[in-house]
């Protein structure tokens, strides 16, 4: 049975009530979390086929960053809590309950005990240990799960199944990484391998179902773990998976998806494209929908550029932007334009709509203020040299290229020239640590505001080359108190300063919409709008 978290300290309470997710998930045609029609009772067996758009190249969990593949490999690893979707409250999972201290540096997890990984070895808060002194060493797709882990002075083994983790400073979301994929507890055997071993091998997991075989850019093939019997407190099935085996076909093209699901050849099909939505309505096949939390798609600017380096001509490209047309012409319906650097669905998310409004002609007034013309072609230039841009983009999602050139065409008619230049999905990590972009098209979802201090503070991996500011004071800040009101304050003024000095071009918010046929039921998704299959059946 398990038992409720054992949190001794009201501040702390107050701060974990703090972390709310709200929900925009939209089932039509059916009601509740049951999305069959007619379903009766549960019942176990058969494989579910799913075709995802893109394949990350990766199939460690620590490592993934793409819904696309996080889908699948999320179903291998559990995690010490996990975060229930609707009220943002941090539940039991292989921990059964924790400690932390007053000032928020000291977490310490009770694992439950009797847990075992696919290979047979048994959860301990040794192994746990060895998860998180591993991290560090990731390299560059373990820099979101490093970020988590930022400040960490030491994790001790108190007794078998307690381990204790403790932060130089305090840190205020730790408990919610604790949810996270990628503090996905992984077994000592998978911490002896390479980062790259773990990629392309895959990890040992104790999670409800078993990689069987990767073909990159093909398939990822699970099989139900038998024996399974600690499962998250969220969910309603206890023990065992109810199916037998998970197959995720990679699949590029949006349109190819959507027939496949339609002529009955899968089961569900990730990133609907606004192009499908019309043949999938009705009939046999479901539509789910969920607003991700975190950062929003948007242009990542490399703020180190000679060009980007003044604050006008970023400040002109967030002026540019039509972000309501993007959002109608190109995403699936629902889809909201960004309305601060936070997607509405993040805990103390700021409505700062009025400083991303579209105004083409601020946009020009600050492009003709730092001294740049337009020439014959309507593309400015300045002591001879045209105001050209590159945009990188990885096609993770179908709607990345048309929301491109739809941008494209926006700065164009203010005189900025740009060039998209696409990218393999495994590269996209690389990209970001290099430093060769001038703009990166991307997001990042997590349901706590501390994203911001991952994504931008400029004492951690500092992508987007920010020069020191106050916004490093705000951001640490936040990750500092354990006061709910004054985090609250610090977000907000994190969530201004990056939108005022343009250090980032918030689009459009990400929602993930899924499809299922009819069979498919309790496809559920978790808080940070990734799937969680466990208690999903087919009949």
């Amino acid at each position: 049975m398990t038992t409720l978290p054992d949190v001794r300290t009201s501040r702390w309470a107050a701060l974990t009530a703090l972390v709310t997710t709200s929900v925009l998930l939209t089932a039509c045609g059916s009601g509740g979390g049951d999305f069959g029609s007619g379903a009766g009772q549960p019942k176990s067996g058969g494989t579910l086929t799913f075709a995802v758009g893109s394949d990350a190249g990766c199939v460690d969990p620590q490592q993934v960053g793409s819904n696309e593949s996080i889908y699948s490999v999320r179903q291998t690893a559990d995690s010490l809590t996990d975060q229930d979707p609707e009220t943002g409250k941090i539940v039991p999972w292989l921990a059964k309950s924790w400690d932390v201290n007053s000032d928020a540096t000291e977490f310490t997890f009770h694992l439950r005990s009797g847990v075992t990984f696919s290979d047979g070895s048994k959860l301990t808060a040794q192994v746990v240990k060895d998860n998180f002194d591993a991290v560090p060493k990731l390299g560059a797709l373990g820099t979101l799960a490093q970020g988590y882990l930022s400040g960490v002075k030491s994790t001790a083994v108190v007794d078998p199944l307690t381990v204790k983790v403790t932060f130089k400073q305090p840190n205020a979301q730790f408990l919610q990484a604790t949810s996270t994929h990628l503090l996905g507890i992984e077994s000592s055997a998978s911490m002896q391998k390479t980062p790259q071993q773990k990629c392309s091998e895959g990890v040992i997991g104790s999670g409800p179902f078993v990689l069987k075989q990767y073909v990159q850019n093909q398939s990822i093939t699970l099989t139900k773990r038998t024996g399974y019997d600690w499962g998250s407190s969220l969910w309603s099935k206890k023990g065992e998976a109810y199916l037998d085996k998970l197959v995720f076909k990679v699949v590029p093209e949006a349109g190819v998806r959507a027939g496949s699901l339609q002529s009955g050849q899968v089961d569900a099909i990730s990133s609907v494209g606004k192009a499908n939505e019309a043949a999938l309505k009705g009939g046999q096949v479901t539509l789910l929908r969920r607003a991700n939390p975190g950062v929003v798609f948007g242009l990542g600017i490399n703020n180190s550029r000679p060009l980007l380096k003044d604050v006008k001509v970023r400040q002109a490209i967030l002026a540019a932007v039509d972000r309501k047309q993007i959002a109608d012409t190109v995403f699936p319906t629902g889809t909201q334009p960004a309305t601060s650097i936070l997607a509405h669905t993040t805990p103390d998310y700021t409505d700062l709509s009025s400083g991303l409004a579209f105004d083409a002609a601020k946009a020009k007034a600050l492009l003709d203020a730092a001294g740049w013309k337009a020439g014959s072609d309507g593309i400015r230039a300045r002591d001879g040299k045209k105001l050209s841009l590159t945009i990188s983009w990885f096609p993770n999602a179908a709607t990345n290229q048309p929301a491109l050139e739809l941008v494209q065409q926006q700065l164009k008619t203010v005189g900025i020239d740009v060039a998209l230049k696409q990218g393999q999905v495994s590269q996209f990590a690389t990209t970001l640590q290099g430093g060769d972009f001038d703009l990166v098209w991307g997001n990042v979802t997590r349901s706590d505001p501390d994203i911001l201090r991952s994504s931008f503070s400029t004492q951690l991996a500092n992508f987007y080359r920010l020069p020191a500011s106050s916004l490093d004071t705000a951001l640490s800040g936040q990750a500092a108190t354990t006061d709910p009101a004054k985090r609250r304050q610090l977000v907000d003024e994190a969530q201004k300063l990056i939108v005022q000095n343009a250090y980032n071009v918030p689009v459009v918010e990400l929602q993930t919409q899924l499809a299922v046929t009819k069979k498919v039921h309790d496809l559920a998704f978790d808080s940070g709008s990734r799937i969680q299959l466990h208690d999903t059946w087919i009949g």
